[in-house]
């Protein structure tokens, strides 16, 4: 579904990604995880298309569809979806307003306020959201568990083909990252949307249960494998993918 072939990029003169491979078939959760400063959220916006970072190298497709050159609108019709770790906060701005008219132009049709309410209300229940959240404008005064809770709502509408959720656990409790896990698993289940986490913590993943576990480090994807390296890497920390990485590149060149 995703496929990324040596994908580059720096802001100004420093380069931040530094050829980061990655292939996510349909429907599968994969997890990107890595210390600060290594590139991880840096990808996410990259996959996105956003300007503030320039991509000098690589190839980008989502389901066989190559996206390289594509400006972000054109991203996301694609399929690609991105849930900002920080949402930006529009007084003024209805929440009801705002999904009614992205559910819109990610489906390419009109539908009413009152047509609008009967498909939003068992997106609604199924998060959690009490429904006087639509009255409420975007992202105001929420709490970051509601910011949250609301980015996956959008998801759940929009339907992308591939999710990608930059620290879609941070600064939330336990119980809201349970709610995110199981509508990830949701999503998944009814509409084969693939997911890309990126995260430093755990907790989420032991809810989640991914497919696949990728380690970034040093602008690229170091390590791969299943929930047997978060558990290394809880237990060695990330020196120690770079030490192991390092010594079989080196046996390797021998």
């Amino acid at each position: 579904m995703l496929v990324v072939q040596g994908l580059h990029a720096k802001v100004g003169e420093k380069e931040i990604l530094k050829g980061v491979d990655l292939e996510i078939p349909r429907g599968e959760i994969h997890v990107v995880m890595g210390p600060n400063g290594v590139g991880k959220s840096t990808m996410g916006h990259v996959l996105m298309g956003n300007k503030s970072f320039e991509q000098t190298a690589g190839r980008i497709s989502v389901d066989g569809i190559d996206i390289t050159n594509f400006d972000t609108a054109a991203r996301a019709k694609a399929g690609l979806f991105l849930a900002f770790q920080y949402p930006v906060a529009i007084p003024g701005l209805r929440v009801s307003e705002y999904l009614r008219n992205l559910y819109c132009l990610r489906h390419n049709v009109q539908v009413g306020v009152a047509e609008f309410r009967k498909i939003v209300r068992e997106k609604l229940d199924m998060l959690d959201i009490d429904r006087s959240a639509l009255s409420r404008y975007l992202n105001e005064g929420f709490s970051g568990g509601e910011m949250k809770r609301l980015e996956m709502l959008q998801l759940a509408l929009i339907k992308p083909k591939v999710a990608i959720l930059d620290e879609i656990d941070s600064g939330v409790d336990v119980d809201a990252q349970k709610t995110v896990a199981d509508a990830i698993k949701k999503i998944r289940e009814s509409d084969g949307t693939s997911f890309v986490i990126i995260t430093h913590y755990q907790r989420l993943l032991n809810f989640v249960s991914p497919d696949k576990v990728h380690v970034v480090l040093d602008g690229k994807v170091t390590r791969s494998g299943d929930m047997s390296l978060v558990h290394a890497l809880e237990r060695e920390g990330y020196e120690w993918v770079r030490q192991t990485s390092e010594s079989f590149s080196a046996n390797a060149a021998q």
